[in-house]
């Protein structure tokens, strides 16, 4: 043999042997191509309204307006938050007999308190003949109007300083 049938017979295998390889990488590439595609198509679906895209981007404005919702209702939140300070939340009431020939408790003090402390004492002195009403303005727990006893203990109670 000569050297040029050599070679002949030695690039007749290697490309025998690269034909070979291109081969198996072809059916490779034509079996991923295949799963690829069957992927796609589940991923795809039947119609525009069941596809794996389109639910998910209905699912992400789903979330996006459901973020929105929060904030306004943060808001709204806070905002409530704001009034109920000012609402009247702390009340508490003594009873007590005014005077020491009378029984039943009838007189009593009421206060009516926000946060702040600021609101109103009512008090009723009850006596044989008749009964009188009072009321009193607080600001921070404290009033301009000398309060008795049982008003004071009334304020505190409100205010939790007292059981």
């Amino acid at each position: 043999m000569d050297l040029s049938t050599m070679t002949l017979e030695v690039l007749a295998i290697a490309g025998t042997v690269l034909g070979l390889l291109a081969l198996i990488l072809g059916l490779v590439a034509q079996l991923r191509f295949r799963r690829m595609r069957r992927d796609y198509q589940v991923l795809q679906g039947e119609d525009d309204q069941s596809t794996f895209v389109a639910s998910v981007a209905r699912q992400v404005d789903e979330v996006d307006k459901l973020r929105v919702d929060i904030a306004r209702q943060r808001e709204v939140i806070a905002q409530l938050q704001t009034d109920l300070h000012d609402a009247i939340r702390h009340v508490a009431v003594v009873r007590y007999d005014a005077f020491g020939d009378m029984g039943g408790r009838y007189s009593f003090s009421l206060a009516l308190l926000d946060d702040d402390g600021d609101g109103l004492v009512l008090t009723a002195i009850h006596a044989r003949s008749d009964t009188r009403t009072y009321f009193k303005g607080v600001r921070s727990g404290a009033s301009d109007e000398p309060l008795s006893p049982e008003e004071l203990r009334v304020i505190a109670l409100a205010q939790g300083k007292e059981e």
